[in-house]
């Protein structure tokens, strides 16, 4: 097997008259579990083959780098003209393998992916002092957070609250957000990207660990901030803002990763829908229930999300149909779908939608098994404007359709 050198580098009654006509019912129960069955044991099959891969580019890497003092590569990316790309800890994606071996166990039950997602996790615990990104939701709480949860290990726990104080550091009172990236400060001075949302429940966690306030202060601070600012009148959201950290005011509204500063980039619509789902589970505040609402009708009854409801990486791409779809953003869509679901008295309509996402994923994106070094999904977009990972599996993308698969497994009885 080759090995490339690592990346270091992401209205409710209109919605439900829609999903009547784009979805057929809800399948019948034996049908629901054909396909979780089938979907987990396609991800066994494929976790199990990446385990090895990872294992033998990390030793090679190891041979080849001996004595030097470069950051030692633990997790997997994504492919390179079908190379697996390794990044380091410090990267924003290393969380996403040990959370998918932590789901495989919860499904399970069995000890082999048990002690997997613990060797796994302990690669990015260091990460907890990390304080030159935001990503500690990604990297620390998608692993270890999911560890504690179905461990209860003290040392998961003092990892979670470790995590939450470093990432309060990037807060910055006068604007009232978590500073995102350190990196393009000629473009902006306190960039926020609406992905940062999904670092936020490492913050109400550790609140509810410790019975400080503060973590819990500081997440609802970002996620009004961000509801206020980020969002248009439709319900679609902008990538990056920039903020004068001084007064607090914002400078500029951009993209980086979308089609155009005023497009609807797929996955930053994704990230929105999750986030203030999440933000309302932990909060109660019915503000953010509503906002998810708000952007499920933005994303369902978009004239660009195609009929399989895998949406394309940019709602506004301008060669649309000819343009790449996201697997990523529609799982992560899936799994944001089943929990509001929960809340929201549309809750069939987004779990018939939900339902669709799944099972077009699992009937037409998935690899075959023994191919792509154990990726799950294909037809994965990261940054289209960079020619970055267009068309390819992301490790993201995987460890949010298992996290689907899950919460529909719970819903399902």
């Amino acid at each position: 097997m080759s090995f490339r050198k690592m990346l270091i580098t992401g209205t409710p009654m209109a919605f439900i008259c829609l999903v009547s006509v784009m979805s057929c019912s809800r399948m019948e129960t034996t049908a629901d579990m054909d396909l979780i069955s089938s979907a987990f044991r396609l991800a066994e099959q494929q976790c199990d083959m990446m385990v090895r891969e990872v294992n033998a580019a990390r030793d090679t890497w190891k041979k080849l780098n001996e004595g030097k003092s470069q950051p030692v590569p633990v997790s997997p990316r994504t492919l390179i003209n079908g190379d697996l790309v390794l990044v380091p800890s410090h990267d924003w994606t290393s969380g996403f393998f040990p959370g998918m071996l932590w789901c495989l166990y919860e499904h399970t039950g069995q000890i082999k992916w048990l002690e997997q997602a613990r060797t796994f996790t302990s690669y990015v615990e260091q990460e907890q002092w990390n304080g030159k990104t935001h990503d500690m939701g990604f990297k620390i709480y998608c692993s270890v957070g999911k560890g504690f949860r179905l461990t209860g290990d003290t040392v998961y726990r003092n990892i979670i609250i470790q995590a939450a104080k470093t990432l309060t550091t990037r807060f910055k009172p006068a604007a009232g957000i978590l500073r995102s990236w350190d990196h393009s400060r000629n473009k902006w001075d306190c960039p926020v990207i609406i992905d940062n949302l999904m670092n936020l429940e490492l913050l109400f966690e550790a609140t509810k660990l410790t019975g400080d306030s503060s973590f819990y202060d500081i997440a609802v601070s970002h996620a009004q901030t961000t509801m206020k600012n980020h969002y248009r009148e439709d319900g679609s959201s902008f990538h990056v803002l920039d903020y004068d950290t001084i007064t607090g005011k914002v400078i500029k509204k951009n993209t980086h990763q979308g089609y155009s500063h005023d497009s609807a980039w797929a996955r930053g619509q994704a990230w929105g829908l999750y986030g203030y789902t999440m933000c309302f589970r932990e909060t109660g505040d019915r503000q953010f229930l509503d906002h998810a609402e708000k952007i499920a009708s933005f994303i369902l009854n978009h004239s660009n999300l195609p009929n399989d409801l895998v949406p394309y990486w940019d709602f506004d791409a301008p060669g649309i149909p000819n343009e790449p779809r996201d697997a990523s953003a529609a799982s992560v869509m899936a799994s944001a779908l089943y929990e509001l679901s929960t809340y929201s008295t549309a809750g069939s309509g987004y779990r018939n939608a939900a339902n669709k996402i799944l099972e077009s994923l699992y009937g037409h994106y998935t690899s075959e098994v023994g191919k792509n070094s154990g990726f799950i999904l294909l037809h994965s977009t990261g940054s289209k404007p960079s020619d970055s990972e267009v068309d390819v599996p992301l490790i993201y993308g995987d460890y949010y359709f298992l996290e689907a698969l899950l919460r529909k497994k719970k819903l399902d009885g």
